[in-house]
């Protein structure tokens, strides 16, 4: 697959969900690169911004297998991951598949449920397989977990260790609808949700040979030179305790080279990467002082002054430079 025929595959389904979700283009755009990547995504916003019906409508658009777990914190490992049973008729003990083996998993509420729960998604979403009673089992490919919690109603609630969402992809927050947004919401869901009348625009066969998008969009030396230098910064900050790992480097530039390719081009630009930063790496830090700034993350400022302090290659040491 070219960069060509990932964006007609990347505006088909974008045509599709915008029948349901009204606007987002960005949010609905970083959601796909998830999928493209192979990676999971964290949505996070208060109740009744969409979360879950964005995770739904992409399901609806790809001829993929869905599945969508409630968490709480009553919730098992064995209940997302499977268990051995006894069949009395078989006369031995017969694996049953727990709701994680599917292409698509949405685990809602995330974080109502215990750390242990928790944690046995981790080897799910890192490693593509399960292992139950000392048996693996690989999950079917592509692979996809979007995670859904609120940053509101924290009573009762287990937060997300630093290693666990590290395995996210991207973080991305919805946000609340513009006035004009708002009035549309009004008219198309005042007599039934168009989600249920949504036919899939994409099947498996779509997805064989997308990481090739990973091999073919061409990144120049400095490109790589701009990435690594935007993670250093994070590890140096004044105001960071953390910053991005080598894993969060090689998410940005397999995120900007993704983004590159649904745009219709082969090679990736400063842009890209800038487009990427925020929902890439936001989740990745640890500030000293927790919490938001005028409705904003901390670290989305930092982030900012790290983006205007790292030099910016220039087109022309774009095209002067070699390798891939």
């Amino acid at each position: 697959m070219d960069s060509r025929e990932l964006k007609l595959l990347a505006d088909k389904l974008m045509d599709n969900i915008r029948k349901v979700i009204v606007g987002k283009e960005e949010v609905i755009t970083q959601l796909l690169i998830g999928l493209i990547c192979g990676g999971h995504v964290l949505l996070e916003d208060v109740p009744g911004t969409g979360k879950t019906l964005l995770a739904k409508t992409l399901s609806h658009s790809l001829n993929l297998t869905f599945n969508r777990i409630q968490f709480t914190p009553d919730l098992l490992p064995s209940d997302i991951t499977g268990i051995h049973y006894y069949n009395q008729k078989q006369g031995e003990f017969v694996f049953r598949k727990g709701p994680v083996f599917s292409n698509i998993l949405l685990a809602d509420e995330i974080n109502r449920a215990t750390p242990r729960t928790q944690s046995s998604l981790l080897e799910c979403m890192e490693e593509k397989q399960v292992t139950i009673d000392g048996e693996t089992y690989q999950l079917e490919s592509p692979f996809m977990v979007i995670a859904t919690q609120n940053p509101v109603e924290t009573l009762g609630t287990f937060p997300l260790p630093e290693a666990q969402l590290d395995r996210f992809l991207m973080k991305i927050s919805m946000g609340y609808p513009t006035t004009s947004e708002g009035i549309d919401i009004l008219k198309r869901f005042r007599f039934e949700s168009p989600l249920s009348g949504l036919s899939p625009v994409a099947d498996k066969s779509d997805f064989a040979n997308i990481q090739d998008i990973f091999k073919n969009t061409f990144v120049s030396e400095e490109i790589y030179h701009y990435i690594v230098k935007i993670a250093e910064s994070t590890r140096n900050h004044a105001e960071l305790l953390l910053g991005v790992s080598p894993r969060g480097s090689q998410a940005l530039l397999k995120t900007s080279q993704a983004y590159a390719a649904i745009n219709g081009r082969d090679f990736v630009v400063p842009d890209d990467v800038k487009a990427m930063v925020k929902p890439v790496l936001a989740h990745r830090l640890i500030t000293r002082h927790v919490g938001n700034e005028k409705g904003r993350p901390a670290a989305f400022r930092i982030l900012d002054e790290i983006i205007n302090r790292v030099p910016v290659p220039s087109e022309d040491r774009l095209n002067q430079s070699g390798g891939n």
